[in-house]
């Protein structure tokens, strides 16, 4: 039954297309395995065994009546932020410890129409808000090819979970990186779409601006796949756009030949580690062997990246945050007197020191005097570097780049020093700013046996180029054959 979890999910929906598989068996199988590798994992923070078995049981009757469906039965997890009818949705806090929505989000909604089944939600860094999936209420996750390292954040869970074959994919948000970074250090695809390709909408809100949700998979054709299934315009989400939804699998396997890939000057900086510029410009080179066209450039406002990002996302945070004050639904301090000392109370109990320390800056940014000074310069340089995108586009099909400076670091090492924290977000935050797709995709292991990413970014709704590059290197580097050592350890 283990070896059903080891298959990608295109794998999976084959072998329950052949009838070599049924939906139950697979939950009972991924049910199996979160039992015995996740109580030290801490991917999960609500597993719904009951919930999984009955739709699986539901999903085999209509495979039996003949009904198709691209995902019908297929065991996926999703990140505790979005809105899960029936189903707690906490976002990693204590202020939501127990809140159930009474909806679906429009992601997951797509999902269960395509006929998935959910085993439960992921782990994930509060409020989205964290590199390292340190920040969570519900504990830390663990990195699956070293127990000691972090898993990234904050989509951590759904990485780890992935990794670990605890689900066949799952969903996680990107706001300053959060899918492609804990991608890239557990050995994994992660896909940000450009910002408004799938709906926001039952997203519970960290930065508006910057939030898109994305596919967290084993190959790149199972985030191609679910790509397809989440995308499409929303009316309940303004942001949403009208762009039609290509079809990112057929055109997967027709190579690189012709496109022009170019490589910023400012992704590969002093102090990087020496181990992941080698690998990514050992696939850079694999792409110019395959027919791509290598070409230099430069991105000269990336320096800003950063300071951008922390100004405008908390600036958002802030404002988004003020709805949890312990009065419309979520934790309430009971045992404060009086309303404004509940408001008080219920904020500094519920929330954890990463989330207020966003929402005093976001809230310090926008205050009367320091508005032009900070959040209206911010918005300014966010310009600059979306700019800096639109002109290299012109020349470049696809940008190639490292996903994280370094490989994944200890438990604990940077969770005291938030600006070391931060910088681990350095070349993914300008996407999210830009608010063009990016995708992470394998490209080695150190010589320590830990994973190293590489990020390919494209222009706007272009995630078809952007993931037949990424599918270009998965073919020749052949990554997905490598198991993290949990993996291993109880295949």
């Amino acid at each position: 039954m283990n070896d059903i979890c080891f298959l990608t999910l295109s794998e999976l929906m084959a072998a329950m297309d052949k009838g070599d598989v049924t939906s139950a068996e697979a939950v009972e199988a991924y049910l199996g395995r979160i039992s015995k590798v996740d109580p030290e994992l801490n991917s999960y923070v609500t597993v719904d065994a009951d919930g999984a078995r009955k739709a699986a049981i539901e999903a085999d009757q209509r495979r039996a009546n003949g009904e198709k469906a691209p995902l019908l039965g297929a065991p996926l997890a999703i990140k505790d932020l979005m809105a899960t009818s029936g189903l707690r949705t906490a976002c990693g806090s204590k202020i939501l410890e127990n809140f159930v929505p009474p909806y679906d989000s429009f992601a997951v909604a797509k999902l269960k129409e395509a006929g998935a089944v959910i085993l439960g939600k992921t782990n994930m860094d509060e409020f989205a808000m964290g590199s390292s999936n340190e920040t969570s209420y519900f504990g830390p996750v663990k990195n699956p090819w070293n127990m000691e390292k972090i898993p990234g954040g904050s989509s951590g869970g759904s990485a780890a979970a992935v990794a670990a074959d605890l689900c066949a994919a799952a969903l996680g948000s990107d706001t300053g990186g959060s899918i492609r970074q804990p991608a890239s250090l557990c050995g994994i695809v992660g896909l940000k779409p450009t910002y408004g390709r799938v709906s926001r909408f039952g997203l519970v809100a960290f930065a508006s601006s910057l939030d898109q949700i994305g596919p967290m998979t084993k190959d790149i054709r199972d985030a191609a796949l679910l790509t397809g299934i989440i995308s499409g315009h929303d009316p309940m989400d303004s942001t949403c756009a009208e762009e039609p939804v290509g079809d990112y699998l057929s055109g997967l396997d027709k190579g690189v030949e012709g496109m022009t890939v170019g490589v910023p000057d400012e992704y590969f900086i002093e102090g990087m580690d020496p181990e992941v510029e080698s690998k990514v410009r050992a696939a850079i080179e694999i792409l110019g062997s395959k027919g791509a066209i290598i070409k230099r450039i430069s991105l000269p406002h990336t320096k800003y990246a950063v300071p951008t990002y922390y100004v405008i996302a908390p600036a958002e945070a802030s404002s988004n945050l003020a709805r949890y004050d312990g009065v419309r639904y979520g934790y309430r301090d009971m045992d404060a007197d009086g309303l404004f000392p509940m408001y008080l109370s219920t904020r500094n109990k519920g929330f954890g020191s990463e989330v207020k320390r966003r929402i005093m800056l976001g809230t310090y940014a926008l205050s009367a005097g320091y508005y032009d000074a900070y959040y209206l310069k911010a918005q300014k340089a966010r310009t600059l570097i979306k700019r800096d995108f639109q002109k290299a586009f012109e020349n470049v099909s696809v940008i190639v780049a490292p996903t994280a400076p370094a490989p994944a670091f200890g438990l604990g090492e940077k969770i005291n020093d938030p600006l070391k924290m931060y910088l681990s977000d350095i070349f993914t935050i300008s996407a999210n700013l830009a608010g063009i797709p990016g995708v992470s995709v394998p490209c080695g292991l150190t010589k320590k046996g830990e994973p190293i990413g590489l990020q390919i970014l494209g222009s706007y709704f272009q995630e078809a180029s952007t993931l037949r590059a990424a599918r270009t290197l998965e073919k020749e580097i052949g990554f997905s054959d490598e198991k993290p050592r949990i993996g291993i350890q109880t295949g």
